[in-house]
């Protein structure tokens, strides 16, 4: 270091170990009480050990130092090296116009709005932001957000359409080419393409398909686009929470995107796409806002030709969108935007429509995505039949495609392996060795007849079923006990049940003691919650054939909501129920007169194959099953003197 030999040639100049020492102690690396203590030592030899020690520890000190700064200094070159020599890697680039990120940073913004087929406010707005980045220079820290920004503006679709025209003829051979059955449900799409064709203009063109799943709700999307020869997009709903999914977020913020209907916009690159709402019943409100709310301008025919998203902050065209939301269920939707959509139901599938389905369609597809064909395996019709019967329960087809994969996945192993004939040939006696045991298990009609036991309709998400409601009665205290999960509709129904049976079988139950008796109803399958108005008439059915001890027919069955002045009324679901009853072995049902037109829905071989009887009030149903006339209403009065009950 600087002035050392200065220092060392006064350290040669002392004659003794103390005067060397304390020429050097003011200069160690060792606290004043350190050093005091070293002077203190009264012997020589031990005061020098001490010293000595102390030069070695200051000396590993300035050791380690140098070569902490040494490593230091190292580090810094190489990243100055490496600096450098990129600096002269990209002028070299620049000089043989082989850089193409420079090129990228080459763009004219400027030149690019002007050039643009934008809208005169998009492009005034646009012409703004290039002002700011001319601003910022070439290291601005907002030039990265600016461009983003004024990249989505350009790559929008401000005024591209597609020029294909409404075929109402290809547009209904598309649907009947992708879609078994659902007539009703073609006939109303082409409909309303018709009235599209006719005014010429897309507004109001907002579908909602509902119905159970694997219904073919978005494929009919798919087909529509290809029908009409416009860009398909899709958007899953299901689970968003946040509003700004919908409207995008604030360009304010960092790391801000635009919302999911602008963002699919500008990959559709049309402003006239079918875009498909996914699962819009599944949306969900947190405390980041309500995205079922931000639809409602999307949806709004009056309103989403200036939708406007938070991060464009432009206001966008989108009323020559063809939107189609789907759900399982409109229940859940807020009113306010199911008001916006036209609702089309789609039913579940009968075992019919299913086996077509998975002949024509799902077979075919499975044998593509396994790498095989007819000239490898074939399922025959009856194992297909099997499949749908005994190991699928649902309203669609998905579970029927999942087991024909796990079939073709079988096949595709033995195929492989070499040690099997081809084609491979699966019939019904091969689906439990392919499959296993069967695993649907679907009730049947009761074989024999018990009084107090009647044979329900139920709806479910996955297609109909039939239940049994059970009445027993005992000794108590006059109680009506309900189990089975039964949800408070339906525990409204057995009370009102059990009034009518007081109030008009009185003349036929004089036997039974309601004050002494309790009535316990019971509806099987106890895992699973019941509820609705449905099995009303099946309730008051339960109780009349309990307390007359008159069974009624297990080949019946019924369904209807009933009031507490013994009208029957119409109830939903008659399509799914019929097909289950059909399929349980029911060869007579009951239900509303109102719901006769509901018929109309079911398949004829089905139809053909059931009694049905319609009725307007209990007294229908007593006759009809029970086998009982009831006499008229009677309207009974108490007297005020007497208390006696009197009939008017």
């Amino acid at each position: 270091f600087r002035g050392a030999k200065a220092m060392m040639a006064i350290a040669d100049r002392q004659e003794t170990i103390t005067k060397l020492i304390g020429f050097s102690a003011p200069y160690l690396n060792a606290a004043n009480q350190e050093k005091q203590e070293l002077l203190e030592i009264r012997s020589v030899h031990e005061r020098g050990i001490k010293f000595l020690d102390h030069l070695i520890k200051q000396k590993e000190s300035m050791k380690l130092q140098i070569e902490m700064a040494n490593k230091f200094a190292e580090s810094t070159n190489k990243q100055y090296r490496h600096a450098m020599l990129r600096q002269q890697m990209k002028e070299i680039q620049k000089e043989l116009d082989e850089d193409k990120s420079e090129k990228k940073e080459k763009k004219d913004y400027r030149q690019m709005v002007e050039e643009a087929d934008l809208p005169e406010y998009a492009r005034e707005a646009a012409l703004e932001e290039v002002d700011k980045l001319e601003a910022q220079g070439p290291n601005g820290h907002e030039e990265g957000m600016i461009k983003t920004y004024l990249d989505l503006i350009l790559a929008l679709p401000w005024n591209e359409k597609s020029d294909s025209e409404i075929d109402l003829k290809f547009a209904r051979e598309v649907l009947n080419r992708d879609h078994y059955g659902l007539e009703k449900v073609k006939d109303r799409i082409v409909q309303h393409l018709a009235v599209m064709k006719l005014t010429e203009k897309k507004r109001g063109t907002i579908l909602l398909f509902e119905g159970p799943p694997g219904t073919g709700k978005t494929s009919l999307g798919k087909s529509i686009a290809e029908a009409l020869g416009r860009k398909y997009v899709r958007v899953s709903l299901g689970g968003i929470r946040d509003e700004a999914e919908i409207r995008g977020h604030r360009r304010t913020y960092i790391g801000a995107l635009p919302g999911r209907i602008i963002s699919e916009m500008k990959k559709a690159g049309q402003r006239d796409p079918v875009f498909v709402l996914d699962e819009v019943d599944k949306l969900m409100t947190a405390y980041s806002g309500d995205p079922a709310s931000a639809l409602l301008e999307v949806l709004d025919p009056e309103q989403n030709d200036s939708f406007s998203d938070r991060y464009l902050d432009i206001v966008f065209d989108l009323s020559d969108v063809l939107f189609i939301a789907t759900a399982n269920t409109v229940s859940s939707i807020p009113a306010p935007l199911l008001d916006r959509m036209e609702v089309i139901s789609i039913s579940s599938y009968t075992n019919t429509e299913k086996f077509h389905i998975g002949r024509d369609h799902l077979i075919p597809a499975v044998l593509d995505e396994h790498g095989l064909n007819t000239d490898k395996l074939q399922i025959s019709d009856e194992a297909l039949r099997g499949v749908i019967e005994k190991y699928t329960r649902e309203a669609g087809v998905r579970g029927l495609k999942k087991q024909l994969a796990k079939i073709a996945r079988v096949s595709s192993e033995k195929i492989v392996n070499g040690d099997i004939e081809l084609p491979i040939r699966v019939t019904t006696e091969q689906l439990e060795d392919i499959l296993g045991r069967k695993t649907v298990r679907l009730e049947d009609a009761l074989k024999d007849d018990f009084p107090g036991v009647v044979t329900g309709l139920a709806w479910t998400p996955v297609g109909g079923e039939i239940l049994f409601i059970e009445s027993t009665f005992m000794p108590g205290k006059g109680e009506l006990v309900l189990t089975g999960q039964l949800g408070d509709v339906m525990k409204e129904s057995a009370r009102i049940s059990l009034s009518l049976i007081r109030s008009r079988l009185a003349n036929q139950i004089t036997h039974f003691d309601f004050a002494v008796n309790d009535i316990h109803i019971h509806v099987p399958a106890g895992s699973t919650p019941k509820d609705g108005p449905s099995a009303g008439i099946t309730l008051f059915t339960s109780l009349a054939s309990l307390l007359t001890g008159r069974a009624v027919d297990t080949k019946t069955a019924m369904t209807g909501e009933i009031t507490l002045r013994g009208t029957v009324l119409p109830v939903g679901g008659i399509k799914e129920k019929v097909l289950a009853a059909h399929r349980a072995g029911i060869k007579r049902i009951i239900m509303s007169s109102e719901n006769k037109n509901d018929l109309q829905d079911i398949p004829e071989e089905t139809a053909n194959a059931i009694e049905f009887n319609f009725v307007d009030r209990i007294e229908d149903v007593i006759d009809l099953t029970l086998d009982i006339k009831l006499p008229e209403q009677v309207i009974l009065d108490f007297s005020e003197s007497t208390g006696e009950m009197k009939t008017q």
